[in-house]
């Protein structure tokens, strides 16, 4: 156990020296800058940008995860936390909601990573999931598939058929990452730190009762990439 804490530590560590200082004030609003960095930097990258563009016009709404940490020694963990936003009938993107993604793998195998994900919710189940269960399991009650990258042909019944497209990048190159048996559940307490009140899930992004004005310029950078 103490090995395997020390790999996740070395991969923490590489990415805080990997990723610029965020000029926040707290921990909650320091993940919305960085989902926001997220969001600029895929839209740019080579191999995803396009794709990323393409399938945002549908999305019926997003999860960003702009820090996924794996760790491995014989046994591998994987979390990072982010936050989720849903498209309204308008076209516009609501404010953000907290959530944490984690899993646990067996195998041999050693060393750390560090990713972005970007995870788009193409259906109304995945919404009404994400929504309604406080503990998901992709794979199990999500389908979840890889999007398309690079020039290759899209497995267009696998994608027309998947709940949610997730595209990953680890330092600036793409990464294909398996989120199979992954568990992702929300997190109330970031709510209300960066709400300032009891806020839920449902009456942030559904119901539109609670507002951060700092998350303007994540929610621009949603709204720019769905033009493009």
């Amino acid at each position: 156990m103490m090995k395997y804490l020390t790999a996740l530590a070395i991969a923490l560590g590489w990415f805080a020296v990997a990723t610029p200082q965020a000029a926040a004030v707290t921990p909650t609003e320091e993940l919305v800058v960085k989902a926001q960095w997220t969001v600029e930097e895929m839209a740019k990258n080579d191999d995803i940008g396009k794709y990323l563009r393409k399938y945002m016009k549908n999305a019926k709404g997003v999860l960003i995860v702009p820090n996924m940490i794996k760790g491995a020694f014989i046994f591998g963990g994987e979390g990072g936390s982010g936050v989720l936003l849903i498209k309204g009938a308008s076209g516009a993107w609501s404010q953000p909601a907290f959530y944490t993604l984690g899993g646990i793998s067996w195998g041999l195998q050693v060393g750390g990573s560090a990713s972005q994900i970007m995870m788009l919710l193409m259906t109304d189940n995945g919404v009404k999931a994400l929504l309604e269960d406080k503990k998901l399991k992709f794979g199990a009650d999500l389908g979840v598939a890889l999007g398309p990258v690079g020039g290759g042909a899209e497995a267009a019944a696998t994608l027309g058929s998947a709940d949610v497209l997730v595209w990953s990048v680890s330092k600036g190159a793409y990464l294909g990452i398996s989120l199979e048996g992954s568990v992702v559940e929300p997190r109330e307490g970031l709510n209300k730190d960066y709400y300032g009140s009891e806020a839920t899930t449902r009456a942030i992004v559904i119901e539109g009762k609670y507002s951060n004005p700092h998350s303007s310029s994540l929610r621009a950078a949603l709204a720019k990439m769905r033009a493009e």
